[in-house]
């Protein structure tokens, strides 16, 4: 395929990364010192600053959120044991329990904020279960308050799926500082984003110490980690998941400028919504009171799956790209065969009837109107 092609063909594409001046030069003088492109200054400040943003004591770089989550998934020893996540979610949400020799235990979704029911968490809850991970849907936070004390209450650990959500927000806590950790991920079409590239956060200085271990080879190293002076000795099995400089220059320069960012995504998606909130077909992914939402994606729900799908070719048709974000997990090949006759009503009518429109910092009125009368003509 000729991706240059492909994505020239959208009038209107599913997203575009906004690029300043500040992440071009972040990257260039990366280049332009022509040493320590993998191991460079910049990790750590990302590190730090990150930690900071969220509020957590301790942040791990790394060359992908899936990275970060298996890492994660090692770092907890959960070998055999049962890990509650969604289906409505990205595939590595599942994965990463697989990847460590552990079982996905798929729980049904609410219609709220479309996380994970906490009425049905306890439900499924047995003696096999170590690790609850719920996700947050295109940036908007699921009950994690409400999750977190189904937790602490059964004394399981806590792990925030948050790849999606960096910036959101309940009573002015960020996502990310809730669960006993937490993964980000940095690609392509996230609101903060290097390309790829991802991200643990945590108040645990043991996890995050285990981490360091896995990220980099099972290397333990006596003072500054990125100091080519120290011999390293290596203590366990580890991989090589490490974020280079150049990607953590411009994770930086983008995290510099993230209120810009989601202050521009906010504005776009209340023009949207206010333009299509007389379609009575149409339900939007709206934020609670005291939720922030960051607007990684702007989903709305349509009545029916033949709504939904006939909207969707309509968009097409006009060169606006919109996409199904999630189908379920639990019906994927790979997941059916494993894991067959899973019950998830919500899952199932969501996947159904959502549908994903183009949302980025940079979308213009023109575009939006675009899409605004693109959408009316099809209901009309």
């Amino acid at each position: 395929m000729n991706y240059k092609n492909s994505t020239q063909n959208w009038k209107i594409p599913l997203y575009k990364v906004h690029v300043s001046s500040s992440d071009l030069k972040s990257v260039q003088d990366v280049l332009k010192r022509g040493t320590d492109w993998a191991l460079g200054q910049e990790i750590i400040d990302l590190e730090k600053k990150l930690s900071q943003y969220v509020d957590c004591k301790y942040c791990l770089a790394f060359n992908s959120g899936t990275s970060a989550g298996h890492a994660l998934m090692i770092a907890m020893n959960l070998k055999k044991s049962e890990v509650i996540v969604p289906s409505f979610s990205f595939i590595a949400t599942a994965n990463w329990p697989l990847m460590v020799n552990a079982i996905p235990k798929f729980v049904d979704i609410e219609e709220e904020t479309l996380g994970l029911d906490p009425n049905k968490i306890e439900q499924k809850i047995t003696k096999k279960t170590k690790l609850i991970m719920p996700i947050h849907y295109a940036g908007l936070p699921c009950k994690i308050k409400e999750i977190k004390k189904i937790a602490i209450d059964n004394k399981i650990p806590l792990i925030e799926d948050a790849a999606e959500s960096i910036g959101s927000s309940i009573k002015n806590k960020k996502i990310g500082s809730f669960g006993d950790a937490s993964i980000f991920s940095f690609a392509g079409n996230k609101v903060l984003t290097s390309g790829e590239g991802g991200a643990v956060v945590t108040n645990s200085k043991k996890l995050y110490e285990k981490l360091k271990l896995i990220r980099s080879h099972g290397r333990r190293i006596n003072g500054n980690y990125f100091s080519s002076n120290k011999n390293p000795n290596y203590v366990e099995l580890g991989y090589n998941w490490r974020m280079s400089s150049i990607t953590a220059a411009l994770a930086l320069s983008q995290l510099k400028n993230i209120n810009f960012l989601l202050n521009k995504r906010q504005k776009n998606s209340q023009y949207l919504i206010s333009k299509l909130k007389k379609i009575n077909e149409i339900k939007f992914h709206l934020a609670p009171n005291n939720y922030t939402h960051s607007n990684q994606l702007f989903s709305i729900i349509l009545k029916d799956k033949k709504i939904r799908n006939g909207l969707m070719n309509f968009l097409t048709s006009k060169k606006i790209m919109s996409k199904i974000f999630f189908s379920p997990i639990h019906t994927s090949k790979f997941f059916k065969d494993i894991f067959p006759n899973q019950n998830l009503p919500v899952t199932q009518k969501v996947s159904d009837t959502i549908l994903s429109l183009p949302m980025y910092p940079d979308l213009t009125h023109s575009e939006m109107d675009f899409m605004i009368e693109s959408i009316h003509e099809f209901f009309d």
